[in-house]
């Protein structure tokens, strides 16, 4: 039988044998675990069946086979330092595993272990060693006398870390909970590779190298460390698909490997490096798969979190592409490979090509603006014999050139220098302290402010008598303020909302007679004084004024809308969605409400037509609106949620709004009533986890709707209906769209196969092998695959390479018959036209498609196919 050799094959071939064992085969989940806060990525296949192992989840099957995709690249889990420097250690990887849940146990799964891995995949038994827990007679006797593993071969290992299970070959989800013995499989490179076997003194070397684990699951950890039988045993395994892809492609090293050799070559390519054997091409062909997985599952760059893990590994794709002498955005040209390689087993990851090329590519832009200067500093650091570099110096490549500690690490360690760390984190110490204090205020410059603290009355009023306490331009105490200055007013009473949980400041004005100062902005100075920023209109403004406070009332009851609505809007989302639903920031202005919370999933039409009915339901039950004060511990004791997130005081106010009650010093409407309609307008992911959701109110929530309606009046015009058949008028019109789509592709199909029996008798034999390149006027990429199959099998023997052009674009396909692969790839020859015509391409040994922007020169490359079989073959 043939064996699975390409990674493609063996991800393949693993879910189709478990499938045989009546496995119910589960697609990988994200790389971002739903609703698991101890896990900062899916570093294992067994996280998405997490739930199921804990009891607190069921699924429809009792089996399960996945290939998972995995990332080890912060928190516990942390492999990014050695990527590059080992031949196994990866960011991304994907994990084969299979499970059972209380269904099968030890002798089913180390059985169908042995078979896949000798009988499917091939591996000499010879070269096969397992490990057991030292307690596991079951085990043991499973392999060594039903198996037939020699003895000598099968390895008890227990208590190497300091007592009863706590072994390598025990393992435990927690200190408490499911856990249960091991048994570990090892493949032997060979005596020729140093190290010894598992529990040897020499185990650290490469000779021998885990493959696949086996987790039995019979027991339950109790808090006193002792452990009873679980009812319904379970299986978990996992083996790297990396190291199995390593061992039946006869290389030592996962970055030899079929994927890693075309992603090392793409890199190559991009950074115009000749010697392929650079270690930066590795990190490089690593980091692409992390990021661009990263990205695929909503985690964009960012300065905090997974965000923050995800530009550090971008950054040290980029330095080691700077170090390769590459001055210019590169890493997101490799995503088009990647999607190749991988996008079949992983449609989300082709269903976001472009975007993760766009994201990476902003990231790269932002980078190498100050990469060159921050590697100038640090190569001047590293100018003398010292062996230390300083806190402080790569503290300053962090906060200023966006250099992260581990980067500068790289960096350093490749020359021999250790860096300060403890010195670093002080450094970050004292700038975290110098942001808490600058903190305080919005501006800029700290306001020097020293006065009593303001009195508040815009609950009860907007428009209220007061006295100028303090003026402030450009960040300095001023006695006045004339006409055409901007700055800063303090008033004793004041009934402007300054911004506070996620509502916007109030606006309006300050006058008196012959004077209007303009508020544009109210922010707090402290927490009990409140700044007017804006600028003055007319006359001076003096301190000691008495003035009138003015706030804009139609933007403060736009704004009261918004944020009544949105007290609403969260009680109806963890309604709707569930109580993991957390509020994850917001914006309330008087255009409409913006509202962020974590969720990992998007929001279905349906859901979101669930949210407006119950929030209208509360508009239209009309009660009022009721505010209490109490100390916070009373506060909590009634339910009410800190929605906003505000640092609240002993006293607290609590706002009931309908049947939603939160601790909240916002502004609201009398009466639920007053907010008159709400509609959601957008939803959408902003980061891993968290997705965004806005919605407008009142006369904004009529033009909107008005809005759509013009639309939709324009729509039925253009199509010639009536507004109420226009979605039938549509559908018709997407039918008949169809179906000429249909009949264009069969006259193309009809037009190719013309051709292509035509094209039969212009082959070429070359060293017994038919070539033939040619063009084929007005085919797509279905019609090339398509008259490539049928030329295929009509040449039986052949390379074959057809070609066409449209709109100025050349479109390439390249196919060799399975008994020529051995002798001629398709993906090489495709790639090779391509770059005569302004292209790249690569794909499968029996089939690849490229494309071109050249077609000027597609007559020369497909008359040079020829010279380079006869040279390959």
């Amino acid at each position: 039988m043939t064996r699975p050799v390409s990674v493609a094959d063996i991800r393949k071939s693993f879910l189709d044998f478990f499938a045989s064992k009546g496995h119910t085969v589960v697609a990988s989940s994200p790389l971002v675990p739903g609703n698991d806060p101890t896990l900062m990525f899916t570093n294992s296949g067994m996280v998405q069946f997490k739930d199921v192992f804990l009891g607190t989840d069921k699924r429809p099957y009792v089996r399960a086979a996945s290939v998972q995709a995995c990332l080890r690249a912060g928190g516990k889990h942390n492999d990014l330092e050695n990527v590059g420097y080992t031949a196994r250690h990866h960011t991304f990887f994907e994990m084969l595993g299979n499970w059972s849940f209380g269904d099968y146990f030890k002798r089913e799964s180390l059985k169908w272990g042995w078979e896949l891995l000798t009988e499917v995949y091939g591996l000499p038994k010879e070269r096969l060693l397992a490990t057991v827990y030292i307690d596991d007679d079951e085990a043991y006797d499973i392999w060594t006398k039903e198996i037939g593993l020699p003895p000598e071969r099968v390895i008890r290992i227990g208590d190497n870390k300091g007592g009863k299970y706590k072994s390598d070959n025990f393992w435990m989800m927690a200190d408490t909970g499911p856990c249960g013995p091991c048994s570990e499989i090892f493949y032997d490179h060979g005596p020729h590779i140093p190290g010894g076997p598992p529990g040897s003194p020499e185990e650290d070397g490469d000779r021998f190298i885990e493959i696949w684990n086996h987790v039995f699951m019979q027991f339950d950890m109790k808090e006193d460390g002792s452990v009873v039988k679980l009812p319904a045993p379970c299986v978990d395994t996992g083996m790297g698909l990396e190291r199995l892809a390593a061992i039946l492609q006869h290389v030592h090293s996962n970055y030899e490997i079929d994927i890693f050799d075309a992603l090392i070559k793409a890199a190559a390519r991009e950074t115009h490096t000749a010697d392929l054997a650079n270690p930066s091409l590795k990190v490089i062909a690593d980091h692409i798969r992390a990021t661009s997985f990263l990205v695929s599952d909503g985690v964009i760059p960012s300065n905090e979190g997974r965000g923050y893990v995800q530009r550090r590994i971008i950054r040290r794709a980029i330095r080691h592409g700077y170090k390769l002498g590459q001055k210019t955005p590169f890493f997101h040209k490799l995503v088009p490979v990647l999607v190749e390689l991988m996008g079949a087993a992983y449609p989300n990851l082709a269903k976001q090509a472009q975007r993760i090329t766009e994201v990476l590519k902003t990231e790269e832009e932002r980078f190498y603006l100050t990469l060159a200067n921050g590697m100038e500093i640090l190569d001047g650091a590293l100018a003398g014999d010292q062996k230390v570099l300083p806190g402080d110096v790569a503290f300053k490549l962090h906060d200023t050139y966006g250099f992260p500690l581990d980067l500068t690490n790289d960096v350093c360690r490749e020359r021999g220098v250790t860096v300060d760390e403890a010195g670093f984190q002080a450094a970050m110490e004292r700038q975290k302290a110098q942001a808490r204090a600058a903190g305080k205020f919005k501006m800029d410059k700290a306001l020097e402010y020293t006065g009593a603290g303001n009195r508040f009355v815009g609950y009860e009023t907007l428009e209220s008598p007061a006295q100028v306490v303090a003026l402030y331009h450009e960040g300095t105490p001023v006695q006045q303020l004339t006409a055409g200055q901007s700055g800063v007013v303090v008033l004793g009473t004041t009934p402007f909302y300054a911004e506070s949980g996620g509502q916007v400041g109030d606006q309006g004005e300050i006058a008196a007679s012959g004077v209007r100062f303009e508020v544009a902005d109210t922010q707090k100075i402290k927490a009990d004084v409140f700044g007017h920023h804006g600028s003055v209109a007319e006359g001076t403004l003096k301190v000691g004024d008495a003035v009138t406070a003015r706030v804009d009332t139609a933007l403060r009851a736009a704004t009261v809308r918004n944020h009544s609505a949105t007290h609403l809007m969260h009680k109806a989302l963890r309604e709707v969605l569930g109580d993991h639903v957390q509020q994850k920031g917001s914006l309330v202005n008087a255009e409409r409400t913006r509202f962020d919370f974590a969720h990992n999933a998007p929001l279905t039409d349906e859901q979101i037509r669930r949210i407006e009915a119950i929030v209208n339901a509360e508009i239209l039950a009309n009660p009022a609106t009721e505010a209490r004060l109490m100390d916070i511990e009373s506060a909590q004791k009634t339910g009410a949620m800190m929605l906003f997130g505000e640092k609240y005081g002993e006293t607290v106010r609590v706002l009931d709004i309908g049947s939603s009650r939160e601790l909240c010093g916002g502004t609201h409407v009398q009466r639920t009533g007053d907010i008159g309609l709400f509609k959601v307008v957008a939803e959408g992911g902003v980061a891993a986890g968290v997705r965004r959701i806005e919605a407008v109110t009142g006369e904004n929530a009529l033009a909107y709707l008005q809005s759509l309606e013009r639309t939709v009046a324009q729509a039925a015009g253009a199509l010639k209906a009536p507004v109420a058949e226009l979605t039938t008028r549509v559908g018709q019109t997407l039918e008949q769209i169809k179906a000429l789509e249909k009949e264009i592709a069969a006259l193309k199909g009809r037009l190719a196969s013309s051709q292509g029996d035509e094209l039969v008798g212009q082959a070429v034999d070359v060293k017994g092998i038919k070539v033939l390149a040619a063009t084929l006027d007005g085919a797509d990429a279905k019609t090339l695959r398509d008259t490539l199959d049928k030329l295929k099998d009509k040449l039986k023997t052949a390379a074959i390479v057809l070609a066409a052009v449209d709109g100025g674009k050349v479109q390439l396909a390249a196919g060799v018959t399975a008994d020529s692969v051995g002798r001629v790839k398709a993906g090489e020859l495709v790639n090779f036209v391509a770059q005569q015509v302004g292209g790249k391409g690569g794909g499968k040994a029996d089939m690849a498609m490229a494309g071109g922007t050249d077609p000027s020169g597609l007559a020369k490359a497909l008359a040079s196919v020829q010279g380079w079989v006869a040279e390959k073959a």
